[in-house]
């Protein structure tokens, strides 16, 4: 992925923004040729995203690879490649895999005081299980494992390259399983074709 220029600031605030924390401030088919150019979906976020439930946890799950996140309204789609330009080099960095698949993470509560273990969100893709290979904290307080009530902690998670997000993918933490990418793909599949129609075609030049 291209890295943009981006303000770190304003990544975060936009982040905390979508998960409801602060106000804003202001394996896939096709190569990125392939892809429709960014700014021609509108995909909102909240329909590219996987949520679970674990007892009093909320966790949202967003895919933030080029091939979903064309698929996103201009907004969203500014946003959420601003966390991979921001975050995607220290990603490799850590974990050493020259092109890992990130994720946008969550974790919400109503309850006081509940504890949750960043490392028991994993992804089954194709029948394997994977484990992230780094996890990048946005809040600041996301290495207490607690959250305070009705406040997120949100993280970057980097995984093998091998992530195929055109087939079923499962998202699991601990027991509890959540299969809605299987409904959620052909809405991406289907905004992807919608936005390549969308594209300008060359001008005709004066006769």
């Amino acid at each position: 992925m291209k890295a943009l220029g981006v303000n770190p600031r304003l990544v975060l605030a936009g982040a905390l923004s979508w998960l409801g924390c602060v106000p804003a401030a202001g394996g896939a088919p096709e190569s990125l040729e392939g892809l429709p150019p960014p700014g021609l979906g509108t995909l909102r976020q909240e329909e590219v995203t996987v949520g679970l439930r674990s007892g009093p946890l909320e966790i949202k799950v967003v895919p933030l690879d080029e091939s979903v996140t064309r698929a996103t309204a201009p907004d969203t789609y500014r946003r959420l490649s601003g966390l991979v330009s921001l975050h995607l080099p220290e990603a490799v960095r850590r974990s050493g895999v020259p092109d890992p698949t990130l994720f946008l993470v969550s974790f919400f509560s109503d309850a006081p005081e509940t504890t949750f273990v960043p490392e028991e969100l994993q992804l089954v893709s194709r029948g394997i299980r994977l484990r992230p290979t780094t996890i990048i904290p946005i809040t600041p307080s996301w290495g207490q494992r607690r959250l305070a009530q009705r406040r997120t902690e949100v993280a970057v998670y980097a995984f093998a390259a091998n992530v195929d997000l055109e087939s079923d993918l499962v998202v699991a933490y601990g027991l509890v399983e959540s299969r809605a990418w299987a409904s959620i793909l052909p809405v991406v599949q289907a905004e992807r074709a919608r936005a390549r129609s969308r594209r300008p075609g060359p001008q005709a030049g004066p006769l």
